[in-house]
């Protein structure tokens, strides 16, 4: 008995100019975990920052998508969606979530 190729549905999004393939549904934080260097941005003094508590409390894992800043675990990926990191969260700037 042969079974048929499972085939599960992607979404292409880009991440800082990278075009990614990834699976529908998956979280702009997932999304970003799964490549080097699996962060979302710099804190204002320069440290690496990744998602904490997944369910946007912390606001850790904040990126530019489409222009805005968002919580990168409470945003779904879509197709065509581009995401930036380390958007206006240079040591000396802060970027707080909206």
């Amino acid at each position: 008995m042969t079974r048929p190729a499972s085939h599960t549905p992607t979404v292409q999004i880009v991440v800082n100019g990278i075009p990614r393939q990834v699976p529908a549904g998956t979280s702009v934080a997932a999304a970003l975990a799964q490549q080097p260097p699996g962060t979302t941005r710099r804190s204002v003094t320069g440290e690496a920052r990744a998602p904490l508590c997944g369910m946007g409390v912390c606001h850790e894992c904040r990126v530019r998508i489409q222009g805005r800043i968002r919580l990168a675990c409470q945003t779904v990926c879509a197709e065509g969606m581009a995401i930036d990191t380390d958007a206006g969260t240079a040591p000396g700037s802060a970027t707080p979530c909206p």
